[in-house]
């Protein structure tokens, strides 16, 4: 599992000019892939390193702060560019693998007690994030 974090001031997804997902004050998005082998454990460990990592201000988590994350899936981390100019895709988890351990970690999040908003799988997302720093991270379980 791989997520792409980024400290931001707010963030908006939507989906065919439709609001699905908002976070409106200080926190994080996380783009989370998935591969093959990752399973309910590595969802609940990325949850639990997404809500405990310190990249907020003055180096506070999101548990510490009570700050929302946004969670958007994004098979797209797993493209392979080594050859050619077109990224093979075979890495990334086909779609019924992949969705419940997206939500899983969302899930996992709102146990923590977090906001926890949400992209739509499989769709073509409009994503709004206005950044903060930039701080980005790339965790990788």
């Amino acid at each position: 599992m791989r997520a792409v974090v980024q400290r931001v001031h707010h963030a908006r997804v939507g989906v065919a000019g439709e609001l699905v997902g908002e976070i409106t004050r200080p926190g994080l998005v996380a783009l989370v892939g998935i591969t093959h082998d990752d399973d309910a454990a590595t969802a609940a460990a990325m949850a639990r390193k997404i809500a405990d990592l310190r990249i907020l201000r003055d180096e506070l988590s999101c548990v510490d702060a009570g700050a929302p994350v946004m969670v958007i899936s994004q098979f797209t981390l797993y493209g392979d560019t080594r050859k050619g100019r077109r990224p093979g895709w075979t890495r990334a988890a086909p779609g019924p693998v992949a969705e419940p351990l997206v939500d899983a970690v969302a899930e996992g999040l709102r146990s923590r007690g977090l906001e926890v908003a949400t992209g739509r799988f499989g769709a073509m997302m409009d994503i709004d994030i206005h950044a903060d720093g930039p701080v980005t991270i790339l965790l990788e379980l």
